[in-house]
């Protein structure tokens, strides 16, 4: 049962989620008595750190360019034809969600989505993945010959093994692409953490009462080193922008630190970060819905709360 990952990169680049998703297909491989190879398109220097995160081979498509899903859902095949792969692991990102489902299809995989640990192989091949907006936790029996999974990011972290990857020039026959693109405009964050990748998370809803007040909520973030998030109104009203927004309806984070910060805590924000280890929730209204999710909860007026938690931070980042 040789196990096949799909790790996407962004100029070179391998993100949290892909070597996440690499380190999860190694750590399986390892169990089952088998090996773990990676399959990437485009540019990458040496091994791109794949080899790190447990990676044995790298098998790499230096002539697709990751713009066609269809295109890249031959790639994935055709790689897991070349090497024997019974189960192909993507990270639950972008990427993932557009591919793996095709896969599976095409191979008559069967498929989770989301998953959150690692198979349970002890009886077969179990998956644990979250359910009713992390609401319930649901164990799934793959019992397919072919499986495919995706793994939820910073769900199961990056066991780094010291290890470098062979590579492997990749050129499969997988057809022309069947989309065009005409223009890439990249927006630029210079000096922010990616969402996705941010292990501490401060966010900020309406009672922060206007965009002039996020200073504190900036300088907050800037003390912990990390990312700064809202809720979906402050984005839609224009005080944040839409790349911040996290919630049912915008980014899904695990972090390890989420704080939120006067945000009342509707069930579509709660669906986008409740996946987090530890959630803080400072707010003015003992009876914001928020508290009942919180592991620590603080009553208080953000205006008040906030100062004090930077002067501690920085007392913290003076002592160290």
């Amino acid at each position: 049962m040789a196990i096949l990952v799909f790790a996407d990169h962004h100029e070179g680049k391998f993100p949290k989620s892909s070597l996440e998703a690499v380190s999860y297909a190694a750590r399986l491989a390892k169990s089952t008595g088998t090996t773990c190879t990676a399959v990437t398109i485009g540019s990458v220097s040496g091994d791109g750190g794949l080899g790190n995160a447990g990676a044995s081979k790298v098998l790499v498509a230096g002539n697709v360019t990751g713009h066609d899903s269809q295109q890249l859902t031959r790639l994935v095949i055709a790689a897991a034809e070349k090497e024997g792969a019974d189960v192909i692991v993507f990270s639950h990102d972008l990427a993932g969600k557009l591919i793996a489902p095709r896969v599976a299809a095409r191979l008559g995989a069967g498929i989770v989505p989301g998953a959150t640990a690692l198979p349970d192989t002890s009886a077969g091949f179990v998956v644990r993945k979250n359910v009713f907006s992390g609401k319930a936790i649901a164990d799934i029996s793959i019992e397919t010959t072919k499986k495919v999974v995706t793994v939820t990011p910073n769900s199961v972290g990056v066991e780094a093994t010291g290890g470098t990857a062979s590579v492997e020039a990749f050129a499969p026959e997988i057809g022309t692409a069947g989309t065009r693109v005409r223009e890439v405009k990249i927006e630029s964050h210079d000096g922010e953490i990616p969402l996705p990748e941010a292990d501490l998370v401060v966010s900020a809803g309406r009672g922060m009462k206007g965009p002039e007040h996020w200073g504190i909520v900036e300088e907050l973030a800037r003390e912990l080193g990390a990312a700064t998030a809202c809720s979906r109104p402050v984005s839609d009203i224009g005080w944040r922008p839409h790349h911040e927004h996290v919630g049912q309806t915008g980014i899904t984070i695990r972090p390890n630190l989420y704080i939120a910060i006067g945000i009342s805590g509707a069930i579509q924000h709660l669906a986008g970060v409740n996946g987090s280890k530890t959630i803080v929730v400072v707010n003015k209204d003992p009876e914001a819905p928020f508290f009942k999710a919180a592991d620590y909860g603080i009553v208080g007026d953000a205006f008040e709360v906030v100062p004090q938690l930077i002067e501690a931070a920085k007392k913290y980042n003076a002592s160290k």
